[in-house]
């Protein structure tokens, strides 16, 4: 089995990767059947000088390897035909950008792999770079605050190292007694929860949340039940909100009178409930100021998010009186975060983590006969079809 590390071609350039130096060095020592390579690249966090330290061997040309890692898309004039192949494609929900892209996957007889397709038996994601995104965006919001109210000015996370240089510029900041609420308890709420436990933000029931004031700053992480309730006022459990989402409605103004930053973290489902709406973000008792919305759904379930933006320009105004962006220092405006790629401002520690769990949940399916069905799952193409379980994409496909 050859593995082919290849070179990220979409612009703008992300320098992620799906492996490290060491971690495919520990890929060699633990399947010796195993042999590796790495496309030579410019742009990569890891240098290829630091693949070679490692015993990795880097070259131009990937194209007698067996299967192929990235994370973004592969332009479709850089793929191989007949090699199997692991990325985000951006095809799984229809993208309508990508259809070229996973028609020409099938005219190459490619065996395409989404990273977002690889799950449990029970459907749930095992790769993925969501606790990053969480990191960044605590950190972001914070950032944003301090810009709004001119109280401190935080450098823009990519320029750090990492999250711990992330960690120490927030521990050097002065904060306000602020009230941070969370939505989500998933990858990305678990990193953003790493970030404010490390910076001592304290964490603190629902109900004292709501009632109590703190003269330090404090957060409350809430579960999917804890900002929604059923339209006729029964309390059912987690089961009933994914069956019927119809049947509930949001129940997150409460937090939007008490709370300074709020961070989405949330997985959110087209058939939910709004959680945050302009009636909220514009009633006289908002104390929201900064939203950040780390999941980044345009014109899903968060109001002001208008739209995303970007590490270069990552924060804009919202005025909720007339549901527009404003200028961020509009006296009436909230400020919104909405980088849809959180994870490229620290993408050494979002490599290590992610190659981390390539090791544990995908790698070993090569070498077990895919006893758990990982790959299985995961296959999106195959021998120029579409798998029965990504069937339901032939009539995007056709178009």
């Amino acid at each position: 089995m050859k593995f082919g590390i290849i070179k990220e071609r979409k612009s703008p350039p992300d320098r992620r990767v799906v492996f490290s130096p060491s971690e495919l060095a520990k890929l060699k020592q633990l399947y010796h059947e195993a042999t590796v390579e790495v496309e030579s690249s410019d742009i990569r966090i890891f240098t290829d000088v630091q693949y070679k330290s490692m015993g990795i061997t880097v070259t131009d040309d990937v194209s007698d390897c067996d299967v192929l890692f990235g994370v973004k898309e592969v332009p479709v004039e850089n793929l191989i035909p007949n090699k199997a192949y692991f990325f985000f494609s951006h095809t799984i929900k229809k993208q309508p950008y990508n259809r070229k892209l996973l028609k020409a996957i099938l005219e190459k007889n490619i065996d395409l792999y989404d990273h977002e397709t690889i799950v449990d038996a029970e459907n749930r994601r095992l790769i993925g770079f969501g606790k990053y995104a969480g990191m960044v965006g605590v950190y972001n919001g914070i950032r944003a605050f301090g810009i709004k109210f001119e109280l401190f000015k935080l450098p823009k996370a990519e320029t750090l190292a990492g999250k711990e240089a992330l960690i120490a510029q927030l521990k050097r900041t002065t904060l306000p007694p602020l009230k941070f609420v969370l939505t989500g308890t998933g990858k990305v709420g678990s990193g953003a929860k790493e970030i404010l436990d490390a910076i001592k933000v304290k964490e603190v029931t629902v109900d004292n949340y709501l009632t109590k004031n703190y003269t330090q700053s404090v957060y409350v992480q809430l579960d999917v039940l804890e900002y929604n309730k059923r339209i006729d006022g029964q309390v059912l459990d987690f089961n009933d909100f994914t069956s019927h989402p119809e049947a509930y409605v949001s129940d997150f103004e409460k937090f939007t009178k008490v709370s300074d930053i709020y961070y989405a973290g949330h997985f959110y489902d087209n058939a939910a409930p709004m959680i945050l709406t302009q009636e909220m973000l514009n009633a006289s008792d908002c104390k929201l100021r900064v939203v950040a919305d780390i999941s980044c759904d345009v014109n899903g379930p968060i109001a002001c998010t208008l739209r995303s933006s970007t590490i270069e320009e990552p924060i804009y105004g919202y005025f909720p009186l007339e549901n527009k962006e404003v200028d961020v220092f509009h006296p009436a405006a909230i400020v919104v975060m909405a980088v849809d790629n959180l994870p490229c401002e620290i993408p050494k520690d979002a490599s290590e983590g992610f190659g981390e769990q390539f090791m544990e949940h995908v790698i070993p399916a090569f070498f077990n006969g895919d006893k758990d069905g990982i790959l299985q799952r995961a296959k999106i193409t195959e021998k120029g079809k579409l798998t029965p379980r990504f069937a339901y994409l032939q009539d995007y496909v056709n178009g």
